[in-house]
């Protein structure tokens, strides 16, 4: 289940079933094994940690296919500000782990891309829920 704060415009949070690094190394394995480029993964908890700061459990991955993401960029310029596609593992106050990612519609209205190039990047609602279900890893639910 989806779940869209509505002052998040565009901000999708799914709740995973998994600790925040379990989660991200699904949503890896799900990304590589439906051949997607995994361009990096942060820590974000990590490097708070580094500079004497906390934060609660934090990790992002940025992802995508250059093919598609090339053909966003040619139709806007500013598609670039948004890819590689991004997603944040997080635990919240109560222990329970996120996912949460740009809902690809609000991407494309964003930069005004149209419908048949918002699709290309619409596999990451299959991806996120893939990682945070309880269903083994590649698997789709």
């Amino acid at each position: 289940m989806n779940l869209a704060n509505p002052s998040q415009h565009g901000i999708l949070h799914v709740p995973s079933m998994h600790p925040v690094g379990v989660t991200l190394d699904r949503l890896e394995e799900a990304a590589r094994a439906h051949g997607l480029k995994v361009f990096a993964r942060l820590d974000q908890a990590q490097e708070a940690e580094a500079v004497g700061l906390t934060l609660r459990a934090t990790q992002v991955l940025l992802f995508g296919n250059p093919a598609a993401g090339t053909q966003l960029m040619q139709a806007s310029v500013t598609a670039a500000l948004d890819l590689p596609l991004r997603a944040v593992a997080w635990i919240d106050t109560r222990g329970q782990v996120w996912l949460t990612y740009d809902d690809p519609a609000y991407l494309g209205e964003r930069h005004g891309l149209a419908n048949d190039l918002v699709m290309l990047i619409a596999g990451i609602h299959m991806l996120v829920h893939q990682a945070a279900s309880a269903s083994p890893a590649g698997q789709d639910t």
